[in-house]
């Protein structure tokens, strides 16, 4: 079963996030969908073959992203910081998820812009 929940999770949200992200919680309030997700513990591109250490999350960002069966879905996202323990430079990964100028995902923003224009 839980390749299939996978599967189902993966249509749902946007392409590859559950590849690099954990659902933690998902909460149903006067219909709308909160997901909340947290990056997984791996290693910035470019950091593969020096340690590095974890040290927390940033800040949690809301994004909008296509509705759910009728309900507004935002995502609750905590981005993992680390440190480069031989330098002690903190590094994050650079992500393409919000759409620019907006708090849209990116794949939502531009199915908005081809409707509205």
């Amino acid at each position: 079963m839980q390749d299939a929940e996978r599967k189902l999770l993966s249509l749902l949200m946007p392409e590859g996030l559950l590849e690099y992200f954990e659902i933690l919680v998902v909460n149903q309030v006067d219909n709308q969908l909160h997901i909340y997700l947290d990056e997984l513990n791996i290693s910035p591109s470019g950091y593969e073959n020096r340690k590095v250490e974890s040290i927390g999350f940033m800040p949690s960002t809301e994004i909008s992203d296509f509705p759910i069966r009728g309900q507004k879905a935002t995502l609750h996202i905590r981005r993992r910081r680390w440190t480069v323990l031989d330098t002690g430079q903190i590094v994050t990964k650079d992500w393409n998820l919000v759409r620019e100028g907006a708090r849209l995902t990116t794949e939502f923003g531009l199915f908005l812009k081809k409707i509205f224009g």
